[in-house]
């Protein structure tokens, strides 16, 4: 199979993408398990792309339950380069209501339970992660939301994704916390992705779609799923326009990202001090290294 430069990870409520033609599902073994499903691969306007469902096409897994390494190690040995990562969210300010986009440019890690690298057992690494996320690909992004003129949509540029654990929803006290750090959305999966695409060398940009207030809105102060649902629905129809107008737009300008060399410095043990089983292992990141 030919390389697939672009992924998609689809999140509640995006679970395929109607325009794919020429369909294909794939499966791909990965040292850290199965990834969340097979991939979806097609042609997008005629660029290739490979479209997962980061909680099952059934949506059967939690956010704790996600397979992180695996579907970021995945998306490595298909050859992405860029991944565009879908997700629906509550917002924590009064401008960014529900049906709005963010294109979050930070992230807060309120997770507990998640494993968000790909290293130890021998090899050290440390990446940069100031600035989490690809600007280059968030900048495309925004570009492209803004392009379609969506009827009730506001674009937001920039903000801060805060990541929780989950599955409960915040108490209103968190919620509050959590506005007074600025944070601008909070959703529960986007955090460990992004520093496993920086450590897989891949550019990681969130669409992060507005569903709700979380609690802390005193008209809007109780999150339930029936009122998630709805806005997902309509959420799900114009986040397929906005990666369809995007992967457009990365095809007609590929780019070097910062992303792309991100262990070029990173890593402190000598790759001759590696244990062979996990240089073995870790190949596919670590083979332009060796």
């Amino acid at each position: 199979m030919e390389p697939i430069k672009i992924g998609i990870l689809g999140g509640s409520g995006l679970y395929k993408m109607e325009a794919l033609q020429d369909i294909e599902e794939v499966r791909v073994e990965t040292p850290f398990g199965d990834p969340s499903d097979a991939f979806v691969v097609g042609t997008l306007d005629g660029t290739r792309v490979a479209f997962l469902a980061r909680h099952g096409r059934d949506h059967h897994l939690l956010p704790s339950e996600l397979p992180f390494r695996a579907n970021i190690y995945a998306m490595k040995k298909l050859g992405v380069e860029y991944i565009i990562s879908a997700s629906a969210v509550g917002s924590l300010q009064a401008e960014a209501k529900p049906l709005d986009m963010v294109v979050p440019d930070q992230f807060i890690d309120r997770t507990k339970n998640r494993i968000s690298t790909f290293f130890g057992d021998g090899i050290v690494v440390h990446i940069g992660f100031g600035h989490p996320v690809c600007e280059q690909l968030a900048t495309v992004l925004a570009d492209a939301i803004e392009s379609l003129n969506l009827p009730d949509v506001s674009v937001h540029r920039g903000g801060t994704y805060v990541c929780m654990e989950g599955p409960a929803f915040s108490t209103k006290a968190e919620s509050n916390l959590y506005r007074s750090w600025n944070g601008t959305v909070i959703g529960m999966t986007n955090l460990p992705e992004a520093k496993l695409a920086r450590e897989a060398e891949i550019a990681y940009a969130t669409l992060a779609l507005v569903t709700d207030y979380d609690c802390w809105h005193p008209e809007h102060d109780h999150v339930t799923v029936g009122t998630i649902i709805d806005c997902l629905q309509k959420n799900a129809i114009n986040a397929q326009k906005v990666i369809r107008e995007t992967v457009r737009r990365i095809s007609e300008n590929r780019f070097e990202s910062k992303a792309h060399s991100a262990l070029k410095n990173a890593m402190l043990t000598p790759m001759e001090k590696v244990p062979p089983a996990t240089k073995e292992r870790l190949e596919l990141l670590l083979q332009k290294y060796c």
